[in-house]
C-alpha cells in the first residue's frame, strides 16, 4: 500500500494512478465497507496532484454548473460539477474504482432484496443511466470557507444510483483549514442515528455507502440508511473531490 511519504515523493514520477489503486488491499476494504459502510484509501494522491485539482476550481471551462449550497438549503459553501471530458485523474478514478466495487454493490443489492443489479463496467452503467435520462456527469469539486458546512444528505440523482461513492480530501487539515470533518450517519431499524467522524489527511480518499447498505443482525440482514456531510469549517478553506459513479438527470 502506498505510504504518505512515498506518495509525496512520487508526485513528479510517471506512475499511473491505476497502479496505485491496484496496490490497495481491496478484500480488506470490502470487509470494512461491509462492517462500517466506509473504507479509507490513505495517500491516494500527493500534495502536487491535490493542488492541481484545486486549481481547476477557478477555471470555469472544466465545469457544467455551479451550486451555492445556501440557496438550496444544502448548507453553506459551493461546488461545481465537472463537464465532459472529465479531467484525467477524475476519469481514471471513476473507471478504475467502479469495477473494484461492483461485485460488492451487487451482493448488497441481493442482501437487501433489491431488483437493481449493476453492470461490470462504468461504460455499461453510463449507458444504463442514459437510457433513463441520466446523462449529466456527477463528479464535482467542493469548496468550503470558514463557517461553511454540508448538511447530511444522499447523492442519488435519479432512478439509477450506484450504492457506493468516493470523496478525496484535497486540502491539508490543521494547515489549510480547521474543522470540516467528514461525517457519516447510519439509521438502523428501531434505533437512534449513529454518527461517525472519518479522519482524513490531504490526499486520502474515503469510499462510503450512498444510501442503504445491509447489516447482519440476529434475524438476518436488515437495511441501514446512510447519510454523509461535512461539519463546520472553523478557519481556512477546504476543497474536496467527489467521485459519484452514476450520472444525473
Amino acid at each position: 500500500m502506498p505510504t504518505r511519504a512515498t506518495r509525496a515523493a512520487e508526485d513528479n514520477a510517471p506512475e499511473q494512478l491505476s497502479h496505485r489503486l491496484a496496490a490497495y488491499p481491496w478484500p480488506d476494504l470490502e470487509r470494512a465497507l461491509d462492517l462500517t459502510g466506509y473504507a479509507v484509501l490513505p495517500a491516494l494522491l500527493g500534495p502536487l496532484e491535490c493542488a492541481q485539482l484545486i486549481d481547476l476550481y477557478a477555471e470555469p471551462e472544466h465545469f457544467r454548473s455551479r451550486v451555492v449550497m445556501d440557496a438550496h438549503g444544502y448548507g453553506q459553501g459551493e461546488y461545481q460539477y465537472f463537464a465532459r471530458p472529465l479531467p484525467a485523474p477524475v476519469q481514471t478514478l471513476r473507471e478504475e474504482v467502479y469495477p473494484r466495487l461492483v461485485e460488492l454493490a451487487n451482493r448488497w443489492a441481493e442482501r437487501l432484496r433489491a431488483e437493481q443489479r449493476y453492470p461490470s463496467t462504468l461504460d455499461e452503467l453510463s449507458a444504463a443511466c442514459a437510457a433513463v435520462g441520466q446523462t449529466r456527469p456527477t463528479p464535482l469539486l467542493l469548496k468550503y470557507a470558514a463557517g461553511d458546512y454540508n448538511r447530511l444528505h444522499q447523492d442519488l440523482y435519479g432512478d439509477i444510483a450506484f450504492p457506493l461513492q468516493l470523496a478525496l480530501l484535497l486540502s491539508e487539515p490543521h494547515s489549510a483549514f480547521t474543522g470540516g470533518e467528514f461525517v457519516l450517519t447510519e439509521q438502523r431499524p428501531r434505533m437512534q442515528s449513529r454518527a461517525t467522524v472519518v479522519p482524513l489527511s490531504q490526499g486520502d480518499a474515503v469510499i462510503f455507502a450512498v444510501n442503504a447498505r445491509p447489516a447482519l443482525g440476529k434475524r438476518g440482514d436488515h437495511r441501514v440508511t446512510m447519510r454523509h456531510g461535512v461539519s463546520c469549517v472553523r478557519s481556512g478553506s477546504r476543497f474536496t473531490l467527489g467521485v459519484i459513479f452514476h450520472d444525473a438527470r
